[in-house]
């Protein structure tokens, strides 16, 4: 059974950090592209940040230079360090894996995702 698990979430002023985790069972990081999207009451979901099986990242514009992706595969975790935090960076911020045979965008379909974690920025 696949489970994705986000920690990490909470409330922290404008230009302050905050890391999320997820944790990860029964998927192989060689199979599966993970992706970090957001979510908020009036805007669709938003791929945020992904990291492919090769290990190659990409990242939305709004969150460049400031939000970095990364896995331990040992560690059967993703992360997302998050700088220079924006009250617009506001959102429920959700960890999800694609099956994929290498590329993958913030399109490419998702088998699994976790409940979510909320992030919460204040001026």
């Amino acid at each position: 059974q696949v489970q994705l698990v986000e920690s990490g979430g909470g409330s922290v002023e404008a230009g302050g950090s905050l890391t999320l985790s997820c944790t990860t069972s029964g998927l192989s990081y060689t199979d599966y592209c993970l992706i970090w999207f957001r979510q908020t009451p009036e805007k669709e979901r938003e791929g945020v940040a992904l990291i492919g099986t090769t290990g190659l990242t990409t990242y939305a514009d709004s969150v460049k230079g400031r939000f970095a992706i990364s896995k331990d595969n040992a560690k059967n975790t993703l992360y997302l360090q998050m700088d220079s935090l924006k009250p617009e960076d506001t959102a429920i911020y959700y960890c999800a894996a694609a099956r994929s045979g290498g590329y993958c965008t913030f399109s490419t379909w998702t088998n699994y995702q976790g409940q979510g974690t909320q992030v919460t920025v204040s001026l």
